[in-house]
């Protein structure tokens, strides 16, 4: 049995980053999600024992500390195995979307996660004529909402070991536990997983992931 999550944020913060990304489909997506957040509000209260252990303040990706007080993008540039992932979100014209309001959940691919794709994959992606098959992909990687690890232990643990959650993209991912592990899967069966997870930003949070995730 399966449990949704769907979390809720500000009318206001969904608007903005509709009005950022510039795209119908994920204004539909976005706009689904918010309306039916209300009914899973106390989804993320934490457990005693989250299946993802919390970082400190501040900790470190790919070598510079990740500071709570500034938002996706900013971080995600002093990220020495964030560069693709920067990059991509780039050539998609995401960066103004994810230095907005939020809240946002983002499972962030490192240069490793890329460098697993078929030769020639990530080149094709950021040429111009495909921002638009890009954008669905990092946008599978975003869930709106701040989707922390205690969030994720309950909604598997709630679920019967299995929670799905759905993206700005519109498709789902699902979560699972494999030992100590948080694993995420993609809607093509593709598994990656949760290498660092809670690392806070100003505008939600990240998880660090192994693999890039795809959609249908």
């Amino acid at each position: 049995m399966k449990q949704r999550i769907i979390f809720t944020f500000c009318a206001v913060a969904a608007f903005a980053l509709l009005t950022a990304c510039g795209d119908t489909a994920t204004k539909t997506n976005m706009t689904n999600n918010t309306a039916t957040a209300a009914n899973n509000a106390n989804m993320a209260k934490p457990m005693e024992s989250p299946a993802m252990p919390m970082n400190s303040d501040n900790p470190m990706v790919g070598g510079a500390p990740m500071m709570k007080d500034k938002d996706i993008i900013d971080n995600a540039v002093n990220s020495k195995d964030h560069t693709t992932l920067v990059a991509a979100v780039k050539a998609a014209g995401l960066v103004e979307t994810l230095k907005g309001a939020g809240p946002f959940t983002v499972f962030a691919p490192t240069n490793a996660a890329f460098e697993k794709l078929p030769d020639g994959t990530v080149d094709t992606l950021l040429k111009p004529e495909n921002k638009d098959k890009l954008k669905g992909i990092l946008t599978y990687h975003v869930v709106p909402g701040k989707l922390d690890a205690a969030a994720v232990a309950k909604a598997i643990k709630d679920g019967n070991g299995k929670a799905t959650v759905k993206t700005v993209q519109g498709e789902e991912l699902t979560a699972t536990m494999e030992g100590d592990s948080v694993i995420i899967t993609d809607a093509k069966g593709g598994k990656s997983k949760v290498t660092i997870a809670d690392v806070m930003q100003s505008n939600g949070v990240i998880h660090v992931v192994d693999t890039v995730l795809m959609p249908k």
